[in-house]
């Protein structure tokens, strides 16, 4: 399909793509402590590993030649994607974490203090969100896109 939402669907879009990506993020990057921590069959982990390999957003690294053993790192493109995991987590401590609160806290390194993940545009760095854009046909774009009737899209 010709939309990066569902190309990016393709690669995370069941629910366990995600959480090993958190996982390996915060630091459970073995078979074995992935496996505990999500609670998840070995099979379904195993095939989800192998995906997320086979889409280059993982990278496997022996971490013991005796026995041999392996853990999971994040690429380049593995640690972009946890971007989207932080938009995920905005939305979901605002939306439903109740009055317990966020089940975590995130600490940015440039400031030392407390923070949230805000999207500003990358061009002039004020806010950026649906209500401030307008989305066009890009050079990857199979046909352009109507325009919705009736909705005035300009910021």
């Amino acid at each position: 399909m010709t939309c990066s939402i569902a190309r990016t669907m393709d690669v995370v879009g069941e629910p366990w793509s995600p959480l090993i990506l958190r996982d390996v993020y915060v630091g459970i990057s073995r078979f074995d402590q992935l496996q505990e921590d999500l609670g998840i069959s070995r099979k379904v982990l195993a095939e989800r590993l192998k995906w997320l390999l086979e889409q280059g957003v993982l990278e496997r690294r022996e971490y013991s030649a005796k026995p041999p053993r392996h853990e999971y790192v994040l690429t380049p493109k593995g640690t972009e994607l946890v971007e989207l995991l932080m938009v995920m987590v905005r939305w979901g401590d605002r939306w439903t974490a109740g009055e317990a609160g966020p089940p975590a806290l995130y600490r940015h390194h440039a400031c030392g203090r407390i923070a949230h993940v805000e999207l500003h545009c990358s061009e002039c760095g004020e806010p950026m969100g649906p209500d401030g854009i307008d989305v066009l046909p890009g050079p990857g774009a199979a046909v352009p896109p109507e325009p919705a009737a009736g909705r005035d899209r300009a910021s």
